[in-house]
């Protein structure tokens, strides 16, 4: 099974992940917008990088998105573009008729012991888990790259029995 784990947003990942083995992760996507130069996720290259990793895969996709919501503090602006990334991934999914599934933060972090910690804990988590990646996470912007792993651990670990 192809566990496909994001971590949405204009920093966020996108974690492939295959029989509890990190198969690839990527930045997202990205493209410029306006005469500002703001930032978006980009759907064309995000379709085309699921397309390039689920071409000989049959039906065993699983998409696992963190379910996102409004958070007290943030701007309206930030919120709406972070709103839109997320529907941009979602809308990507539904075209590609890929299954999707979402996990609360709340959720996948109690399961890693990640509650109330620094935002760098989980680039330490992973590593711990997949010390073969370690390399990949060297740096302290990688923590998104670990929260997509994270989020694809937690789908494949709780959730292997019922597939």
């Amino acid at each position: 099974m192809l566990i496909i784990g994001i971590d949405p947003g204009i920093s966020g990942s996108i974690c492939f992940f295959e029989d509890g083995k990190i198969i690839e992760v990527i930045e997202m996507p990205v493209m410029t917008e306006g005469k500002k130069n703001k930032k978006q996720v980009n759907g064309a290259q995000i379709y085309n990088e699921f397309l390039k990793r689920i071409n000989n895969k049959d039906d065993d996709i699983r998409v696992v998105i963190e379910q996102v919501s409004a958070m007290p503090g943030q701007g309206v602006t930030s919120m709406f573009n972070f709103g839109q990334s997320y529907g941009t991934l979602k809308g990507i999914c539904s075209a590609m008729q890929l299954p999707m599934f979402f996990v609360r933060p709340a959720k996948w972090k109690k399961y890693f012991n990640l509650i109330n910690s620094q935002k760098d804990a989980s680039r330490t988590r992973a590593i711990e888990i997949f010390p073969y990646f370690s390399t990949q996470l060297s740096k302290k912007k990688d923590s998104n790259k670990a929260d997509a792993i994270l989020i694809a651990s937690f789908y494949y670990e709780t959730h292997q029995k019922e597939d």
